[in-house]
């Protein structure tokens, strides 16, 4: 969600705030800014609603100088996304400061506040927190001890940076429930919420833990726990090359994305080759917890939840192993029953997925036997706090609607569902089966690829629609819930998925001839169920849009639209259809005009509740 960059150097340092937010655009904002400290120890401002370019432009009007200074991309959760409400919020004329994360006792310090004569110009609950670090400086405090201090009033989720013209080499950051990185250069320091931002001038990285709060200037960093005590957190060096992601031939990054999926896809079921076993895929001490494992909560939010329900139906069906699948905002606040041998499974692409992060951290004493999430980011919260870790092999995925980062989830906990299964119901057989389908996953995707033109033209029926209805029976209902969700969030197309089998009990009563209808058919032992149910909405009137494995014997006709599928493996049709349902939201929202790569309201990482 919110990006944070600052840096304390003794070099002019406004063009690598700038493209640090530059690196951070794929994770959704809408506006900018940033604050530094001149050479006469003023603080300068700017703040632009809307893209970094708007902040360039003004750079470019009126430039803003300083070795000190901190950044911010901001997505709206408390006022309308505009100039006033973007950071950094300023105090005095001393004081900036950058927030991520939500105050949920705003109201009440707001208060306090106010009646101390402290003015505000924002909606914002970061304002607050601007105005108590300035009351605490002008008590006499330094900047370390204003913020520790500050700290302790705050209530809910937050990563800070402020600079104060009073400490004009200093920045002082605290992270709590929201994502710091320290970039540890030579004569120089930086901060991010993302350490993406700051690889154009380190490889060397410090993860920030919970409640600590970070010093930095030229010539020192010290870190303090939440206790107040100094403490050395490790120093990582990141070797990889920074990926370079840019558009080629292709008009957005979702389509470069769902083209990607092939060598994606190979690329994560490729970690197992030259292994004797799947357990070495998922880090050191996996074979140990999986021995114990008799059932497996996978906790998760978004479309992360919907590759836990797929891999419900494979771990019962194909490894014969209890699963529970919630959502991690509902997971973290009930009261829960534990199951002897359970494994905590989280799934999260970006790794920092605030319910899901403060899932795994609430889960009680004793409650699991291990904890796993399955991620595309190295070094996130999550894959740093669980003890077992399954990386995806995306790729830097730009698109706010994810794509290839939840089919490679797909593949993991197919992996999964097979290092389990040898324990349990899943014989030798089963198991080599599943290999061949994973290994030749990658042309059956290539081959709905190929649907591309056939799948456009489908999309033409959806743009004068408002609603549409997805159904799926058994594994491909989550599938469905997938599709529709990509609908909504590129097309802003009211969509809602049901089981095929829920029909006659309400969603029928929505549909005419105005409500288009998309089945997920493969063709599996309920396809003559899925018959049953799509005469049920055809009789009504609806027109039908049918993706059926070609030897499923469904034929295009009146009102009935025919996509014939790769015939395939059952046990990756869920992965296969789920490309050729990404093809169909992308081609919608592209004839929509709407932003395919950053759709309104939504962020890449959900960083908050």
């Amino acid at each position: 969600m919110c990006g944070i960059v600052a840096a304390a150097a003794r070099r002019e340092v406004s063009e690598i705030l700038l493209e640090g937010l530059r690196r951070l655009e794929y994770r959704g904002y809408d506006s900018a800014g940033m604050a530094l400290i001149d050479n006469e120890r003023n603080l300068q401002l700017h703040k632009q609603q809307g893209k970094v370019s708007e902040l360039e432009k003004a750079q470019q009007l009126r430039p803003v100088l300083g070795c000190t200074g901190i950044a911010h991309t901001r997505w709206a959760t408390h006022g309308e996304p505009s100039a006033v409400n973007a950071h950094p919020h300023i105090s005095d004329q001393r004081v900036a400061l950058v927030h991520n994360g939500i105050i949920e006792n705003h109201q009440l310090l707001r208060a306090e506040l106010l009646a101390q004569g402290y003015q505000f110009s924002s909606a914002t609950d970061t304002e607050v927190v601007v105005h108590l670090l300035h009351r605490e400086l002008a008590a006499g405090r330094s900047l370390l001890e204003a913020m520790q201090s500050t700290v302790g009033r705050l209530e809910g989720a937050y990563a800070l940076a402020a600079i104060d013209t009073a400490h004009p080499e200093q920045v002082v950051a605290a992270r709590r429930g929201s994502p710091l990185v320290v970039g540890v250069g030579i004569g120089e320091n930086f901060l991010a919420s993302d350490q993406l931002a700051l690889r154009q001038v380190t490889d060397r990285f410090i993860f920030l833990e919970e409640g600590d709060v970070v010093l930095l200037s030229p010539s020192e960093l010290q870190v303090f726990d939440s206790a107040g005590a100094p403490v050395e957190r490790t120093r990582t060096s990141i070797s990889e090359a920074v990926e370079v992601v840019e558009l080629g031939a292709y008009d957005h990054y979702m389509l470069k994305e769902i083209h990607e999926q092939p060598r994606a896809l190979a690329a994560t079921f490729a970690q197992a080759a030259g292994r004797e076993q799947l357990d070495e895929c998922f880090g050191p001490g996996a074979t140990e917890v999986f021995d114990r494992v008799q059932g497996v909560q996978i906790v998760a939010c978004g479309t992360s939840f919907h590759a836990g329900m797929v891999a419900r139906y494979w771990l019962e069906e194909l490894a014969g192993i209890p699963c529970e699948v919630e959502v991690a905002s509902e997971f973290r606040y009930r009261k829960r029953v534990g199951h002897e041998g359970t494994l905590l499974v989280t799934i999260s692409q970006s790794g920092e997925t605030a319910d899901t992060l403060a899932a795994l951290r609430n889960a009680g004493e004793g409650e699991f036997i291990g904890s796993l999430v399955v991620s595309n980011v190295a070094n996130s919260s999550l894959v740093r706090e669980s003890e077992l870790v399954f990386l995806t092999q995306a790729g830097m995925e730009i698109g706010v609607a994810s794509t290839k980062a939840f089919t490679t989830q797909l593949v993991g906990l197919l992996m999964l569902t097979m290092a389990l299964g040898r324990r349990h119901a899943m014989s030798p057989e089963k198991q080599l089966e599943i290999t061949r389908a994973l290994q030749a996953l990658p042309d059956y995707v290539r081959q709905t690829l190929a649907l591309d033109g056939a799948i456009e033209r489908l999309s033409d029926a959806f743009i004068p629609r408002h609603h549409a209805l997805f159904l799926g029976r058994g594994i491909h209902y989550p599938i469905a819930m997938e599709g529709a969700l990509k609908l909504k969030e590129i097309s802003y197309i009211h969509a809602e998925a049901y089981p095929a089998g829920e029909l006659k009990h309400g969603p029928l009563a929505l549909v005419d001839n105005d409500m288009p209808v998309v089945a997920v058919a493969p063709g599996d032992e309920l396809l003559e169920k899925v018959k049953s149910n799509l005469e049920e909405v055809r009789s009504r009137g609806a027109e039908l849009f049918v993706f059926a494995d070609q030897q499923a014997g469904f034929v295009s006709e009146p009102r009935v639209k025919v996509l014939s599928m790769p015939h395939c493996p059952e046990v990756i049709k869920p992965i296969v259809y789920t490309v050729a349902l990404q093809l169909l939201s992308y081609h919608v929202a592209l004839q929509k005009g709407t932003d395919v790569d950053k759709p309104r309201n939504l962020a890449k990482s959900v960083t908050v509740e």
